[in-house]
């Protein structure tokens, strides 16, 4: 079946594109990957992107925000520790080792990724060639300016008793009296203070989840290193994989390598999701399940995952 299943999702590749792919690949020397949302899809994760991405009935989007956190932090931890539940509650899929084990294969390999999910962490995926670009659902901070108190792969759950996830009503069976409410919108969100929360044990104040929300800037340091790598010199392959990479700065860093003399190799399911400035005549466009199609791709330097 699974064997069945992979040459459903190839069969409308050309043979000769990913040929010239390979030897592309296993030529080049300094290369880049950017990676979305769309590469954790097949591990079963919801994005809550675009309009209509809802939590509950919440609009996912207006959560995620410091105004948010500052106006209900309860209500925005409850969010945020219903993503890390459902993230431990799956895993990294053969794109996440495919990618890890290029970057054993290729000292000079970097992957810059927009997913919080924690997926790329956990499938070993070399931290010194791993760059989160919007931070870690498993990482925490302190929401106090004046404090530095950060904790990182904390995977916690509950990461304290009051954010349980919420289980369904007293109808079901008792064989499934645990499962998991992720539907019910009927089932109420608990009024939670700020004494329920999180705390930090530097100063006493209110821990935040380590992901950058809309408004705020990205890590510093992890974009000196990225830039640091990108004025090194030519650039010879970038990924882009389940992301559109039409928004800053995801676009800005395919353009830059465009012009450090990458061709472009884009994996999405949506045909329509391709780089600001398009397809140039010597990129590729592999249509389908990234949990595919990019183990298929790198076969040719790591072999079968």
């Amino acid at each position: 079946m699974a064997s069945a299943v992979k040459q459903a999702a190839l069969a409308n590749i050309a043979a000769a594109d990913i040929k010239s792919f390979t030897e592309h690949l296993q030529k080049s020397k300094r290369i880049v990957a950017l990676l979305g949302a769309g590469l954790s899809a097949s591990s079963g994760l919801p994005t809550f992107r675009g309009a209509g991405g809802l939590w509950r009935s919440f609009d996912a989007s207006s959560l995620a925000t410091p105004e948010a956190f500052e106006s209900n932090p309860g209500l925005v931890w409850q969010f945020y520790s219903y993503r890390r539940h459902m993230a431990l509650g799956v895993e990294p899929n053969k794109a996440h080792y495919a990618l890890a084990e290029l970057s054993r294969r290729k000292e000079n390999f970097i992957t810059l990724s927009q997913n919080v999910d924690g997926l790329s962490p956990r499938a070993q995926h070399p931290p010194g060639q791993l760059h989160l670009l919007h931070g870690s659902l498993f990482n925490i901070k302190c929401n106090e300016f004046y404090c530095n108190y950060t904790r990182e792969n904390d995977f916690t759950d509950p990461i304290v008793p009051a954010l349980e996830i919420p289980k369904k009503g007293l109808n079901l069976p008792a064989s499934r009296a645990n499962e998991v409410d992720i539907t019910d919108v009927a089932n109420p969100v608990p009024e939670l203070g700020v004494a329920d929360l999180p705390q930090c044990p530097k100063c006493g104040g209110l821990l935040r989840p380590g992901v950058v929300w809309f408004g705020e800037p990205l890590p510093g340091d992890t974009i000196k290193a990225v830039d640091d790598w990108f004025d090194e010199g030519q650039i010879d392959l970038m990924l882009v994989i389940g992301t559109s990479s039409k928004v800053y700065p995801a676009a800005e860093y395919t353009d830059t390598a465009r012009q450090a003399g990458a061709r472009v190799a884009v994996i999405n399911m949506d045909p329509n999701d391709k780089p600001r400035q398009g397809l140039k005549q010597r990129d590729w466009f592999f249509q389908g399940d990234a949990a595919v199609i990019v183990p298929e791709l790198l076969k040719g330097v790591i072999g079968d995952i």
